[in-house]
């Protein structure tokens, strides 16, 4: 039997037509999936080569915005130019989480670093280090990787965390880095570091609030731990 192409669906069935007459909300991730790639193969619809992507992800969003171009590249009816679309509109998702931090007033706790940084670190396979930059009002100055290392270890100079914060005039800094193996727990070397940035930065009248480390479903604060 022949596959209907979605032209041939019930017209509240294809996907832009259903976006149009219910909204955004009303679609399935493989529906919003199959907006973005536009078209699927000869043997099947484009929503039905996005079930089999999404599936392929577990079913998890998060998962899919770990998938690389060469992954994605793997689903028969996917391309480079698709491919590049899908990573497009996760990386928009994970900007606009960012940007919903950045749009308050402040930041107010360790929370709202994590929602800040998980976007752009809680999928990564390799270790970063990144700092916030804060005003006297805790608000976001500016916002920089000082290193990125491999998959259980990022090397970190001290001397490059102060330096930005110097120049932009940074009343106190967070730290902020990922472990991909998705222990939170803080290691003997983070313990050190977190230690010599704070007793540095108090050098330059600048203050270390938290150090934050990201996983994927969770995070660690020395803050809140009594550690800072």
């Amino acid at each position: 039997m022949n596959k209907l192409s979605i032209k041939q669906w019930a017209e509240e069935d294809r996907p832009r037509e259903k976006l149009l007459a219910k909204g955004v909300s009303a679609l399935s991730e493989a529906e919003l999936l199959a907006i973005l790639i536009g078209s699927g193969t000869t043997k099947e619809s484009a929503v039905d080569l996005c079930k089999k992507i999404y599936a392929g992800a577990q079913n998890n969003l998060l998962a899919l915005g770990k998938f690389s171009i060469d992954k994605l590249c793997e689903f028969n009816g996917i391309g480079p130019a698709k491919a590049v679309t899908i990573q497009a509109a996760m990386e928009l998702g994970r900007r606009y989480r960012r940007a919903k931090v950045v749009e308050k007033t402040a930041i107010t706790g360790s929370e709202d670093v994590y929602n800040f940084f998980y976007p752009q670190l809680g999928h990564l396979h390799h270790e970063e280090f990144w700092i916030l930059l804060l005003s006297p009002a805790n608000k976001i100055i500016n916002q920089v990787k000082v290193s990125q290392g491999g998959v259980a270890a990022t090397s970190v100079d001290v001397k490059l965390i102060l330096k930005p914060a110097l120049l932009e005039m940074a009343t106190s800094i967070i730290a902020c880095h990922n472990h991909p193996s998705g222990n939170t727990s803080p290691s003997p070397q983070d313990n050190r570091l977190t230690e010599k940035i704070s007793e540095a930065a108090k050098y330059m009248d600048i203050k270390l609030l938290d150090h934050i480390i990201v996983c994927e479903q969770a995070y660690y604060s020395y803050a809140d731990s009594g550690k800072l």
